[in-house]
């Protein structure tokens, strides 16, 4: 790869990195918040890189120039007859894509068709000690793995009959009939990611990747408190919400009623 291209396409990756992490929120769609500093540096430091690239070259031109009173050809040295045997192009060229997406076209954050094709995460087993009680409140703001803990491991049946509000998006059921309210929960990146559902019943299904608060109750399912219980809704509402900035996280639902 020439070496004006290796300045621009090393500073172009660092200008879209800067742009993700510095003047949008948009790695979000791809790490943990935590990485943001990471991204940052790395961003830094590919800037650094293309501007000592671009200016060593400069330098090295100027200096052939004096030497010999012509301009230097625009390859990794002066040329001086010999063939230094440089690869095509045009393969150089497809490197600039992945940059230029950061800078112009981010991809779109992971939804349902990575979650349809994922393993539910499994939720974790809770000592019956640790089960707080339930407030008041209706509807119950519960984050989709509490829901399912209680439903399946909290053997006081404390969500039986209650009004539960949770927040997440549209994933079809694999089938065409029903379909689920999604979150995915990185571990580091999008690479890692899992996904926790919860069977929505009585509504039909709104479009793929839709966000939505839904409320309703615990969609009876095999022995409530047990891991033969299902962990389904009977919807009385859906309400469309926008994407959280940090959608990868098993989050309470970020709407006031």
């Amino acid at each position: 790869m020439r070496r004006p291209v290796q300045a621009l396409l090393l500073a172009l990756s660092g200008l879209g990195l800067l742009r993700a992490t510095l003047l949008s929120d948009l790695y979000l769609r791809y790490v943990k918040e935590g990485m943001r500093p990471l991204l940052v540096a790395s961003g830094v430091v590919l800037l650094a890189l293309g501007a000592a690239e671009g200016w060593s070259y400069a330098a090295r031109l100027r200096r052939a120039r004096a030497a010999d009173g012509s301009p230097a050809p625009p390859g990794d040295t002066p040329d001086h007859g010999h063939d230094h045997g440089h690869g095509p192009p045009w393969v150089a060229w497809l490197l600039f894509l992945p940059a230029l997406s950061l800078l112009f076209w981010a991809p779109p954050a992971l939804g349902a068709y990575t979650a349809s094709r994922e393993t539910p995460q499994a939720v974790p087993v809770t000592d019956q000690d640790d089960f707080d009680p339930l407030p008041a409140t209706s509807p119950l703001p519960l984050t989709l793995g509490d829901f399912t803990r209680r439903v399946q491991q909290d053997r006081s049946r404390a969500v039986q009959g209650r009004t539960v509000l949770m927040a997440g998006f549209v994933t079809p059921d694999g089938s065409g009939d029903g379909w689920y309210l999604t979150r995915l929960i990185l571990n580091c990146c999008a690479a890692d990611a899992q996904s926790v559902k919860v069977r929505v019943h009585g509504v039909a299904a709104p479009k793929a990747d839709t966000w939505v608060a839904v409320t309703g109750t615990w969609h009876p399912s095999g022995t409530l408190g047990t891991s033969s219980a299902g962990a389904g809704l009977d919807a009385r509402t859906v309400e469309r919400i926008a994407r959280p900035s940090n959608g990868y996280t098993d989050g309470p639902p970020l709407v006031t009623r």
